[in-house]
């Protein structure tokens, strides 16, 4: 089963992927639901982010040839990690398949896309076992974690560097009926491929993070959890960043720079 979430014009609404169709849905994929008497063109309809998280969990350096990259790249901290470990990001940043991503006037340096499987819980959980954990996953969808690597160097924090408004487009939908473990993941720019590695390649699984957050953290229905990257690819503006996961489906979003902004500097 495919899920999604879209624009109509009285709200955002879920609804269920058929072939090349969207079927609306009045309720929710985590509660009851009830699918309407109407089907909509797929090219028609407007993707929004197919889920907006309680709490949006990440996953740092989760792939050992990323790790090697980072520390060839001078990030003398980027380590393999000896225990699952997690982090956050803002609902902000979300937006759906086809939305723009906007690098700000202000962004200088590598712009770069990674590509993620992202796990979508879909039951109440805590100090959890691995069963537990397998069970407690909804289904899966596809991330990409923007990053501004100037940013993420220079702020003592992240806050924009992955954060700011666009950099985290999620979708298009929620597949449920897929072991992503043995997925690939396919990145490209303009149909040109870039990138691509074994998705299930990582150090830790989703099952193991899911099994460390629940030790300390409640997961509910609705949180997702982004699993890093093997590699990142520079974006570029004015091109088409693609994400695609076997089995799951294809996440595009054209890359836009901001016009340019006056900074309260500049208004002094």
């Amino acid at each position: 089963m495919r899920w999604c979430r879209f624009q109509r014009s009285d709200g955002p609404r879920y609804g269920l992927i058929d072939g090349d169709g969207v079927c609306p849905v009045d309720g929710s994929p985590f509660g009851d639901f009830w699918p309407r008497a109407e089907r909509l063109p797929l090219e028609s309809v407007h993707f929004l982010p197919p889920v907006v998280p309680p709490t949006f969990f990440c996953v740092g350096l989760n792939y050992a040839s990323h790790i090697q990259h980072a520390r060839e790249r001078g990030m003398a901290a980027a380590v393999i990690p000896e225990r699952p470990e997690i982090g956050y990001r803002a609902n902000s940043a979300l937006v759906g398949h086809g939305t723009p991503v906007v690098r700000p006037a202000d962004c200088t340096g590598r712009f770069e896309a990674e590509g993620e499987l992202v796990a979508v819980i879909g039951r109440r959980v805590r100090q959890c076992s691995r069963q537990e954990a397998v069970d407690a996953v909804f289904g899966w969808t596809i991330g990409n974690d923007v990053s501004a690597r100037a940013w993420q160097k220079s702020d003592r924090t992240l806050w924009r560097a992955k954060n700011s408004d666009t950099f985290k487009p999620m979708g298009p939908w929620i597949e449920t009926d897929i072991d992503p473990m043995t997925s690939r993941t396919i990145i490209d720019l303009d149909g040109v491929p870039a990138a691509e590695f074994a998705t299930g390649d990582m150090i830790f699984d989703p099952f193991d993070y899911i099994c460390e957050i629940s030790r300390y953290i409640t997961l509910v229905p609705g949180d997702v959890l982004w699993m890093g990257t093997e590699t990142v690819v520079e974006m570029e503006p004015g091109k088409t960043l693609s994400v695609t996961i076997t089995g799951i489906g294809t996440l595009s979003n054209p890359v836009e720079i901001e016009a340019s902004v006056t900074t309260a500097e500049e208004q002094l």
